[in-house]
């Protein structure tokens, strides 16, 4: 006897296109937004380029096996994880895992320390911020001089870290595990640029600062800086970031995205549903339900209604109205054509009401016009 299906999923994200920027683990963030509802558009602003036979890092690697850190500095947990999978296929594993046992290790966020613990470590100290700033400011406090410190990159670099140690007299080892890309299909992320200024993107998703640094760039180099960033800033579009870092360059852009507490694409996704959910509190209540009107559906009570994009515009109208009446005129200015035949305004009306299937949701005001059942007493 198979097992009983769970709970659906509130498709609170319905009508919602969400633009997803990252490369890596981009087919989990989607099917987790698609499962609430969202539609899912895939353009990743830059592609990873793994370094497993990359002859330099080979080189660092075994030279830290001859010459042993004292502590070793781990960025992300991807590029740990390269680090050491790639020490694995040189068959010099098992020599780096001993040597850092015998090292203290410090992790740059909770991903690089889960990074650490799968390979059967333990990080020293964790930098709760995410920041190599955190980092520095542990590291110089204590007094770095004649320390010899391992710094594993990620793919933009170690943010000056490895510098601002050798300066402090730290002999600095850097390792580069992976390096970041062009985007696999530059004419993908071209397209979503020109759709997040057409208002065609609700939501964006960034897992990484280079990355939403790339996709700001392609959105200067497009000339549609203005839009866009005006768009993100009205909250007309929304911007996610996973935590922090990966929200510094839009911060830098006067943006202000959502960010989860933890640095977990399930607390990013966990973070752009709380957002949707709580922008029903501004929907309008009506005696048939909670009517949200979005840019491409309508919903009454969380389900999808049945509406024809010019029913859409008509329903719109009518719940920007809040419960005001809202003259044939009005209607036929927001239909297509140009009639001004009052008949074409009430086959809208009736159109409409059959397709949201709730009787009295729209009411006949006589000689006046339309206006929605709505509850004064639960509306916010």
């Amino acid at each position: 006897m198979s097992p009983a299906p769970g709970p659906a999923l509130s498709q609170v994200m319905a009508g919602c296109v969400v633009l997803v920027t990252a490369d890596r683990r981009s087919g989990e963030l989607g099917s987790a937004l698609v499962r609430r509802g969202a539609t899912v558009r895939h353009a990743p602003s830059l592609s990873i380029v793994p370094h497993e036979h990359d002859d330099q890092l080979l080189l660092d690697t075994k030279a830290l096996l001859v010459d042993h850190p004292d502590t070793v500095v781990v960025t992300t947990g991807i590029g740990f994880r390269g680090w050491v999978e790639a020490a694995d296929a040189a068959g010099v594993a098992d020599e780096l895992t001993a040597v850092l046992e015998g090292a203290r290790i410090i992790a740059r966020g909770p991903k690089a320390r889960g990074a650490i613990q799968a390979a059967g470590l333990q990080a020293d100290w964790v930098a709760e911020s995410e920041t190599s700033a955190e980092i520095l400011d542990l590291l110089l406090a204590e007094g770095v001089a004649g320390h010899r410190i391992a710094v594993q990159h990620h793919g933009a670099g170690a943010d000056g870290l490895d510098t601002e140690l050798a300066a402090a007299g730290a002999d600095v080892q850097s390792l580069v595990v992976y390096r970041w890309g062009p985007p696999p299909d530059p004419e993908a992320l071209a397209a979503s640029v020109q759709a997040a200024a057409a208002g065609e993107i609700d939501a964006a998703v960034f897992t990484s600062a280079p990355g939403a640094a790339a996709w700001l760039a392609a959105v200067d180099s497009a000339g549609l800086g203005d839009q866009i960033v005006a768009r993100l800033r009205s909250g007309s579009m929304v911007a996610a970031a996973v935590g922090p870092v990966t929200a510094r360059p839009l911060q830098e852009r006067g943006i202000e995205p959502i960010v989860p507490d933890r640095g977990r694409l399930g607390a990013l996704v966990r973070s752009l549903v709380s957002h949707y959910e709580q922008a029903q509190t501004s929907a309008v209540t009506t005696g048939a339900g909670r009517l949200q009107v979005r840019r491409t559906v309508a919903l009454l009570d969380d389900h999808v209604l049945p509406v024809s994009p010019s029913g859409l515009e008509v329903l719109r109208l009518l719940a920007d109205a809040g419960g005001e009446v809202v003259t044939r005129l009005q209607v036929l200015d927001v239909l297509p054509g140009d009639s001004n035949d009052p008949h074409t305004a009430e086959v809208a009306i009736a159109r409409l009401r059959e397709a949201c299937g709730a009787r009295g949701l729209i009411q006949t005001v006589v000689k006046r016009g339309y206006r929605l059942d709505v509850d004064r007493s639960r509306t916010s």
